[in-house]
């Protein structure tokens, strides 16, 4: 619920960004304002940046993330 879906862009993966799993990720979600298949950038506390695409497919996906996730939607 409320969880941003991201997938590596075709050239990227964790082994070939050199992410061991424990690092913190900051995501830059542009104050919320979502799009469909939007670029967006992610950076790790270990300095490395990388930027992954926006999982979320249709507009009723994005609004179900807005409100925090399908049950706060529906509610």
């Amino acid at each position: 619920m409320g969880i941003i879906p991201l997938q590596f862009k075709d050239d990227q993966s964790a082994d070939s960004l050199g992410l061991t799993g424990k690092e913190e990720f900051s995501i830059n979600i542009h104050d919320g304002d979502l799009k469909i298949g939007q670029d967006i950038e992610v950076e790790t506390n270990t300095g490395i940046k990388f930027s992954t695409k926006l999982r979320l497919d249709t507009e009723p996906e994005i609004a179900y993330v807005k409100n925090g996730g399908i049950l706060h939607y529906v509610l």
